[in-house]
């Protein structure tokens, strides 16, 4: 996939816009000292997004009632990059969400907090959702059938994760506590 002019962006163009943002490059200048490398574009790339999230994070902040329209001016913008065509549209989103899926499990300890496993479960359960109806479009009857399957188990993963986390703030019996009424 490429974007809309349907010339895939070079490094050189990234690593500018980085620069004009005032970013620090990703691309590590002692390991690169003629700079970037066309091996380095993705990680430029991922560079630009966080850069651009984060602007959109502080121009974004909900605090105040009307800062929603905010938001919808962001998504606007977002829209008029985009275009109108639902499917590159739907490929885009489901990126963003499978990148957020790695950002949450990406824990600090070996196990992830039941809360954590939950926003987990949740944002993959939209993943599989969205492509279980990107499979049903296409006729594609055996490709819906697996994603809605991995929709469903990640569903059961969210209702679990929300219970774990009531037994873990004292809201409902664990199984140890159910064992012992027994």
């Amino acid at each position: 996939m490429s974007n809309r002019s349907g010339s895939p962006v070079r490094t050189e163009q990234i690593h500018a816009a980085l620069a004009a943002l005032g970013a620090e490059s990703p691309a590590d200048p002692k390991k690169r000292p003629e700079g970037p490398q066309e091996e380095d574009r993705l990680r430029l790339l991922g560079g630009l997004l966080a850069t651009t999230e984060l602007e959109i994070t502080a121009a974004t902040r909900l605090t105040e009632e009307e800062e929603i329209e905010d938001v919808l001016e962001t998504l606007l913008g977002w829209g008029d990059q985009v275009g109108t065509d639902p499917g590159l549209e739907v490929n885009v989103v489901t990126n963003r969400l499978q990148r957020t899926a790695v950002q949450i499990s990406q824990p600090e300890e070996e196990e992830l907090p039941p809360g954590r496993e939950a926003a987990f479960a949740a944002v993959m359960t939209a993943v599989y959702t969205l492509g279980a109806q990107l499979h049903a479009e296409r006729g594609d009857t055996e490709g819906t059938r697996r994603a809605l399957s991995g929709a469903e188990e990640a569903l059961i993963d969210i209702l679990q994760g929300m219970h774990d986390l009531r037994v873990a703030i004292g809201d409902a019996a664990g199984p140890e506590d159910e064992a012992a009424d027994d």
